[in-house]
């Protein structure tokens, strides 16, 4: 299988004691970079959460949100901690005797303090567990996101070898004959320079010169390499780099071939491959 570095994914649960939302999103990245926002109360899982991902997923840059909302209380179970109201008041008062000009606490603020209206302790663990099993269930969905990317991606640049295939398949057969007469030309050129069709000086410019502007060695490359992709493409798993690589060789092959053409059809030729070789560049940066 073969991922794209691309997904996203969200789950929602609701739990006895709140509301659990979990959101996966990544792009580009060379390495693996996971950044998390995750609310207060489920910091304890934000380091089984690195470890799940790590698990899953290889390289990109992959953002975690995780948000929770915990329940709200019936008016039936609103109660006020007695105890707890007793040491705001203690504590209210201390401040404004150092701080005559310090506001006493507001019944909103006293109203919005942890634990103010009864046990509203939040166990962290139990917080922690099901924010893990929410994070494997979206890491399902956000790898099953990045493979159908990855197939769609696999499809685009297979495409691509094939046109570079035929694109090579038709200039080849006519590139003997065109560098021939361009030797028998420039051959001319030194005998009306020279004065003699025989001598050595020629012979060794033509053999020299038919030495540079042969490109059979590129064109072998070439097509070695585009197999290469395609064995990489066949094999699957995390692909992306060993592909940037053949990308590499294959735009230096394009462009020595296009260096060493005598003939117009093999110029237009490495201009078409290299036009190839980008597009396909631009896909194989996105997958993993």
């Amino acid at each position: 299988m073969i991922q794209s570095m691309t997904g996203y994914a969200a789950k929602t649960r609701d739990l006895e004691f709140g509301s659990l939302s979990l959101e996966l999103k990544s792009v580009n990245s060379r390495f693996l970079d996971v950044h998390f926002r995750v609310c207060d109360e489920a910091r304890l899982s934000e380091p089984a959460l690195r470890e799940a991902i790590a698990a899953r997923v290889g390289r990109g840059k992959v953002e975690c949100r995780v948000y929770f909302m915990a329940a709200a209380k019936s008016a039936r179970q609103l109660q006020l901690s007695d105890e707890l109201l007793a040491q705001l008041a203690a504590l209210d008062r201390q401040v404004r005797r150092e701080l005559p000009e310090a506001r006493p606490l507001a019944v909103g603020e006293v109203l919005r303090w942890p634990g103010i209206l009864g046990d509203e302790t939040l166990d962290p663990e139990a917080l922690a567990a099901a924010v893990l099993e929410t994070a494997r269930a979206a890491l399902d969905d956000f790898c099953a996101s990045r493979a159908r990317e990855g197939d769609k991606l696999k499809a685009v640049i297979l495409d691509k070898v094939a046109r570079m295939r035929t694109l090579v398949a038709d200039v080849a057969p006519h590139i003997p004959a065109a560098q021939a007469a361009f030797q028998d030309r420039l051959k001319q050129r030194l005998v009306d320079a020279i004065g003699s069709a025989d001598d050595e000086r020629i012979r060794q410019e033509v053999v020299v010169f038919a030495a540079r502007i042969d490109v059979a060695e590129e064109l072998a490359r070439l097509a070695t390499h585009l197999d290469e992709v395609e064995r990489v493409l066949k094999q699957g798993g995390a692909v992306g780099k060993r592909l940037d690589f053949l990308m590499q060789e294959l735009n230096r092959e394009a462009n020595t071939l296009g260096s060493k053409s005598v003939v117009s059809e093999v110029s237009q030729t490495a201009m078409d491959l290299k036009l190839l070789i980008e597009q396909m560049r631009e896909q194989v940066q996105n997958l993993e």
